[in-house]
């Protein structure tokens, strides 16, 4: 299935994605907020299963959890960049949002329509007969994602019956 691509910058940093202004209004309003000063409407624009592909650091800033969580809300269903904040790439993996590494990430434009295929750590772009490769998600941590995020993986680990 082929989903939207939101083509984003260098450096977006956690106060782009969860605006401090609003943190303490919950994550429906914060989430409206979302990108709003980098791309305007996005909360707007993205629909649920749409990817995210970003520059280098993406996800600088503060630790905040919210950054995660306001993308989560929206549906964004995988962030792909070139590089990764490292606090806001353990935030994602322990929330349960995909955050991967593509080294090269120029040849895809702001609404492609981008199909993943993480078990092969391939990033296919069909309108552009590009695919690019995804760098592998480290197994522990691909398992913490397939549990969908840190509390249910050590949920599941601690009591395996349920």
């Amino acid at each position: 299935m082929a989903t939207k691509a939101f083509v984003l910058g260098n450096n977006i940093d956690t106060d782009q994605l969860a605006p401090g202004r609003y943190m303490a209004a919950g994550i429906e309003k914060l989430a409206v907020h979302c990108l709003e000063a980098t791309y305007p409407r996005f909360s707007h624009l993205s629909s649920p299963g749409d990817v995210i592909i970003a520059g280098d650091n993406f996800g600088a800033g503060s630790s905040r959890e919210q950054a995660v969580e306001a993308l989560k809300f929206l549906k964004i269903s995988t962030v792909i960049a070139r590089s990764f904040a490292g606090i806001f790439y353990r935030n994602a993996i322990n929330l349960g949002l995909p955050a991967i590494v593509c080294k090269d990430v120029s040849g895809i434009q702001d609404g492609d329509f981008v199909k993943l295929r993480i078990p092969k750590n391939k990033l296919d772009v069909p309108s552009r007969n590009l695919s690019l490769d995804l760098e592998p998600i480290p197994p522990n941590l691909a398992e913490i994602l397939n549990s969908g995020g840190l509390i249910p993986h050590l949920k599941n680990r601690l009591n395996p019956n349920n």
